[in-house]
């Protein structure tokens, strides 16, 4: 009989967790806490080579992914080209390949509105209980469940984020809705902005359902800002009610007053093309940047993967990468060794190292942008925050 998982988390790392499981023989039930169906507002991906490679194995169809990006470029506060560089990539919309991974995983293996309520390990196995009071038994578990994880806060309580400083405006805008001079100057290219302590960036990412029609896609917007936690920070997350959230703030409740402090600021800090840009963001996100690192990623028979163990900063473009690795890791050490507890403590060994890395590397890359800095952080801002190294070192995967 084949082994039995259940994946918690039904994200990224938690289809790629269940589809890799599959694939190798298991029986995989994923259960995933939000009643409606999951949504990425505002977010656009770097598909990296691993990640396509990743796609390829599991048989899925990665033709058409996303927007073919070929060249990086930095305008200055006039509206200048001060920069250039060849890089080509693939920008694809988060909806884009969240459906494709969906769409892979049978209907029947995928529950909404359930939530993980705890779980005992056992010799043989792992007696789960879930929100509605039902009790699953399975071989495995893997926590997927992002930065919130409620499977890392049974196992690691002391392992939280750790806000890095800055926050980031984001923002998904029509295509045919930026300006002409938009469209022809910035639209095509991955286009950096660096006022000052800050990095303003956008580049073409697919339109509503994976349209690819040039006049259809969408520009993703970036906007890394300086917010000191106790200030700043709190106050961008306070709502018009006075309540302020912890860790992030849906749109509909992010105060007027906030956005029209963001709109004043571009219009003194960004050059003529982003203002026009900054101007169509009625409604943007607000993400505070945090960093998350776990002290493991196994315990007994549950895996932690993807951002439940391990949030990097988004500059190093390796949040689906690192997820769909870690599920590969932890798939193939499963194939290797038959028991399970030595088979997690085999995928830990392979996969912490490269996730401190990513977490290290992702830290140099942002110190610049932090609101305060130990003497450490400002060495590493010194050398990572010139124009050539933002330029060349964003969302690119080399340092591994």
């Amino acid at each position: 009989m084949s082994k039995r998982a259940l994946v918690v988390g039904g994200s990224m790392s938690g289809l790629f967790a269940a589809l890799m499981l599959r694939h190798a023989g298991w029986t995989v039930t994923v259960v995933e806490r939000v009643k409606t169906e999951l949504a990425g507002r505002g977010a656009g991906i770097v598909a990296q080579p691993e990640l396509l490679a990743h796609l390829r194995r599991l048989g899925l169809e990665a033709r058409d992914l996303g927007v073919d990006i070929h060249q990086r470029k930095i305008l200055g506060p006039a509206g200048q080209t001060t920069e250039t560089y060849a890089c080509p990539q693939i920008a694809t919309a988060w909806e884009r390949l969240f459906r494709l991974l969906r769409d892979a995983l049978p209907a029947d293996l995928y529950r909404r509105d359930c939530a993980l309520a705890g779980f005992e390990q056992r010799e043989d196995g792992v007696v789960a209980t879930l929100s509605d009071g039902e009790t699953i038994t399975t071989d495995l578990l893997v926590g997927a469940d992002g930065i919130r994880s409620t499977v890392r806060q049974f196992v690691m309580p002391d392992a939280a984020p750790r806000y890095a400083g800055y926050v980031a405006w984001r923002s998904l805008i029509a295509e045919d809705a930026l300006p002409a001079d938009v469209q022809e100057e910035v639209f095509p290219a991955m286009t950096f902005g660096l006022p000052p302590g800050e990095q303003f960036l956008c580049y073409p990412v697919a339109g509503p359902n994976n349209d690819l029609r040039p006049g259809h896609r969408r520009m993703n917007v970036i906007w890394y800002r300086p917010a000191e936690e106790h200030t700043k920070l709190q106050w961008l997350l306070t709502d018009d009610g006075g309540k302020t959230h912890e860790i992030s703030i849906p749109p509909p409740l992010i105060r007027r007053a906030a956005i029209e402090e963001m709109h004043d600021a571009a219009e003194r800090l960004l050059a003529p093309q982003f203002r026009k840009v900054v101007r169509l963001m009625d409604e943007p996100i607000l993400q505070p940047i945090y960093d998350l690192e776990s002290p493991s990623m196994a315990a007994g028979r549950v895996a932690v993967i993807g951002d439940a163990a391990f949030v990097a900063r988004p500059h190093v473009g390796a949040g689906v990468t690192k997820a769909a690795d870690d599920a590969a890791a932890l798939v193939a050490a499963l194939e290797a060794d038959s028991d399970v507890v030595a088979a997690l403590r085999r995928f830990e060994a392979k996969r912490l190292p490269v996730n401190r890395r990513i977490i290290e590397y992702a830290r140099h890359l942002g110190s610049y942008l932090q609101a305060t800095q130990t003497e450490a952080e400002r060495d590493a801002a010194g050398r990572h925050s010139t124009d050539r190294a933002v330029i060349v070192e964003t969302a690119v995967l080399t340092f591994l």
